[in-house]
């Protein structure tokens, strides 16, 4: 049965303002439930059977949305920031507001980028242990070694010691030939890179671990979704059923126990997180923070203790003035978390 909402939140979070901004059109009698004008923000309703109107217009309701943007460079992949506009922000005809991007593409990415608030196919579609296959287009400056294919197979060691998984590399047009038309910049590479993770800039490090440099990036596509061509950058369209049923299901084929496999037992608090996890989250501080250009303060491991996961998440936002959502920030968390017991596990 369907869980009742307050209708203050219905009309928050169908983006009508903010809690204090409703509660005024609900007292003021500029709201109606089911045909009848209704004064009281606490009131309950069911969000997919009540009718609710703000001056007359019915205010649908979505509890999910899911759209597929074909990023453009220059825009960063974060739900609010104070320099850039935000991929979030081209989502112009969205419902709800808190949307957030599943995983991160470069400013200087392009390409294929889900907005969605469903943080359960967000932790699916970016958890190491589903390894969900991303591939990207690039070009890529400096000659490949001959050995590059059975490199990028075998797995590379980035230059901090990193070790990635096999990855599936295609080189469409290598270096030093050009094309028929003779207008192809011959010093450049393209190429199609399918990876099963998502580590920092982990196509970019990939490629400067064999001595090249990647000059152009775009996301063609993430586990069952791929990128629409009839999108331009910065356009976008919402997902069909038949594309969201498919992603639901990424990561179901194989061993659906993936890291836990051969395991006993592992232990996790109602919050989500790894009982007996404080050995690996100091490190994981340090790596989150890094991809926002943040050092790791001494004083963190003090300040969040005795936390919840999501009291943590709060904290980080609001002391590092994160652009992520809450949803985002844990799924990240997550991941970064299952992976480090993953490796300390084997």
């Amino acid at each position: 049965m369907e869980k009742a909402m307050r209708l203050d939140r219905y009309l928050v979070e169908m983006k009508k303002g903010s809690r204090s901004e409703v509660k005024k059109m609900i007292k003021s009698g500029r709201v109606s439930v089911d045909g009848e004008t209704c004064r009281e923000a606490e009131r309950k309703i069911q969000p997919s059977a009540s009718e609710v109107s703000l001056d007359g217009t019915q205010v649908g309701y979505a509890a999910y949305e899911y759209f597929m943007l074909n990023k453009p460079a220059g825009v960063v992949s974060a739900t609010e920031d104070g320099r850039h506009k935000t991929v979030v922000s081209l989502i112009e005809d969205a419902k709800r507001r808190d949307l957030f991007p599943v995983g991160r593409l470069d400013i200087d990415t392009e390409g294929l980028l889900l907005i969605t608030n469903d943080g359960k196919l967000a932790h699916r579609l970016l958890s190491p242990k589903k390894h969900v296959d991303k591939t990207y287009f690039a070009r890529v400056e400096g000659r490949l070694p001959e050995n590059a294919i059975e490199q990028f197979k075998e797995g590379l060691t980035l230059e901090d010691g990193t070790r990635t998984l096999p990855a599936r590399l295609v080189i469409q047009k290598a270096s030093g030939t050009a094309e028929d038309d003779g207008k192809a910049d011959s010093s450049l590479s393209e190429i199609e890179l399918t990876i099963h993770e998502g580590k920092f800039h982990q196509v970019k490090r990939m490629f400067e671990a064999v001595g090249c440099r990647v000059v152009y990036l775009k996301r063609l596509s993430m586990g069952s979704l791929r990128l629409d061509e009839s999108l331009a950058p910065g356009a976008y369209r919402r997902l069909t059923e038949e594309e969201i049923s498919k992603l639901q299901g990424e990561g179901d084929s194989g061993d659906e126990r993936g890291l836990l496999s051969g395991k006993r037992a592992y232990l996790f608090d109602l919050d989500g997180t790894l009982v007996d996890s404080m050995w690996m989250w100091g490190a994981i501080d340090i790596e989150y923070l890094g991809k926002f250009g943040i050092p790791c303060p001494k004083d963190l491991q003090k300040a969040i203790e005795g936390m919840s996961f999501t009291e943590t998440a709060v904290y980080f936002k609001e002391r590092f003035s994160l652009p992520d959502s809450l949803e985002q920030i844990k799924a990240d968390w997550t991941a970064m978390s299952i992976e480090n017991t993953g490796q300390k596990c084997r």
